[in-house]
């Protein structure tokens, strides 16, 4: 499955300019690991760079004008680091599979003349094929929504000469990713492939309230991002998948503390009803009635059960409502499922819980600070070379960052 190598967002509120792993132009630095955990104080960034991913997601998902005026962001200007003038821009280092050769997709967004958000460049790049070193070229380019496209699964831009994959581009709307339009049409598939890749992005806002409600019958295929079709899902794997359905269940009831069996219950009026049984009582309890935390495991360990799961995994803050010796466990889940199979989606998290952070390796951590001019900074605790002595003595991460020294300089 496609996975994230490198990540960088520049002038987008307190990350004015900070990258994750590895990025073409860079020859040092290794890449994102399948499951990546940031960490860091409140206020340091944590949820600015959550929404990043997000930002990124709903302007494909949109546009980039109704991407920055969402509830949560209230608009470019709120958007743009403080002091800065240039651009928002982002930059994904991603393969489509393991041998493939690499991709970058470069988006900047800036203010036309009347002071509205438009995609100012956008341009997804790739060494030639059998190259193996030296800088990527374009196979989109574009400027002010104008510019060239290069055609099939090898071309790419030839140092200015024109070719016969070579097609000019004028798009109509500046406020809609190229992607988004190139992206549907065969001839691109590279295109495509990236366009498919961003759209499958799942980025998690549950909250244990939207679990608790009662959503008509009817299975659905995928856990959306509020967890409010919870019981849906579960109808849809009991219906779909019943020869490992129970088994799955099991194994889920297995790691909920006091929880012996779950299922769902179909009311008169085709409402879908949700049951936790803990065993000490003959009736079984609903949705409604289980603790916030209950609900989240759960939601999470349905969401590593998804038989087609999205690409890339986006979660904030897990640790929120659980009981503090869960989260080693739900680590080591999101661990698992992100490099137990072969077609496994990467998973981000952003934490501010020792007890989770104990299950982690350096590798996995990246350590978010906030600088003296306010503006975030950001590590990978594998560097820090004293945390990595004491990892390999066998002291847990976590505790390491509980005393301070992974704030060490």
């Amino acid at each position: 499955m496609a996975g994230i190598e490198g990540f960088r967002v520049k002038n987008f509120r307190a990350l004015r300019d900070v990258t994750l792993g590895k990025l073409s132009a860079q020859t040092t630095g290794a890449p994102l690991t399948p499951f990546t955990v940031v960490i860091g104080k409140n206020g340091v960034g944590k949820s600015s760079l959550f929404d990043a991913f997000g930002f990124v997601a709903d302007c494909l998902a949109t546009d980039v004008e109704t991407a920055c005026d969402m509830k949560q962001r209230g608009g470019f200007d709120r958007l743009r680091s403080r002091g800065v003038d240039g651009p928002i821009s982002f930059e994904i280092y991603y393969r489509e599979a393991q041998n493939e050769r690499p991709i970058t997709y470069e988006l900047s967004i800036a203010l036309d003349e009347s002071g509205r958000p438009f995609v100012e460049t956008e341009l997804l790049k790739q060494r030639r094929k059998g190259q193996k070193h030296g800088r990527p070229f374009p196979f989109l380019r574009l400027n002010h929504g104008k510019g060239m496209v290069w055609a099939g699964e090898e071309a790419v831009e030839k140092d200015g000469e024109e070719d016969n994959t070579q097609t000019s581009v004028d798009l109509t709307d500046p406020r809609q990713l190229g992607i988004a339009t190139l992206g549907t049409l065969k001839e691109h598939p590279r295109i495509k492939l990236f366009r498919d890749f961003l759209k499958g992005w799942y980025l998690s806002y549950f909250y244990p309230d939207a679990a608790r409600g009662l959503p008509s019958a009817g299975p659905q295929r995928h856990l959306n991002i509020h967890g409010d079709n919870i019981g849906n899902v579960v109808q849809f794997m009991e219906r779909e998948h019943k020869s490992r359905f129970a088994t799955i269940l099991k194994r889920i009831a297995d790691k909920i503390p006091g929880i012996d069996s779950i299922d769902t219950l179909v009311t008169d009026d085709r409402r879908v009803l949700l049951r936790f049984n803990d065993g000490s009582f003959r009736d079984p309890f609903f949705a409604q009635q289980m603790s916030d935390g209950t609900l989240k495991i759960f939601a999470y360990l349905l969401l590593m059960e998804d038989p087609e799961p999205p690409p890339f995994i986006c979660i904030e803050e897990p640790e929120n409502g659980l009981y503090h010796k869960l989260l080693e466990t739900l680590a080591e889940e999101f661990r698992l499922h992100a490099t137990g199979k072969k077609n496994a989606p990467q998973i981000f998290v952003t934490t501010h819980q020792p007890y989770f952070v104990d299950a982690l390796t350096p590798e996995e951590v990246w350590i978010l600070e906030k600088g003296d001019d306010g503006f975030s900074t950001i590590r990978r605790t594998s560097d820090i070379k004293v945390v990595e002595n004491l990892v390999e003595e066998g002291l847990p991460l976590g505790g390491l960052w509980y005393s301070d020294y992974l704030d060490q300089r």
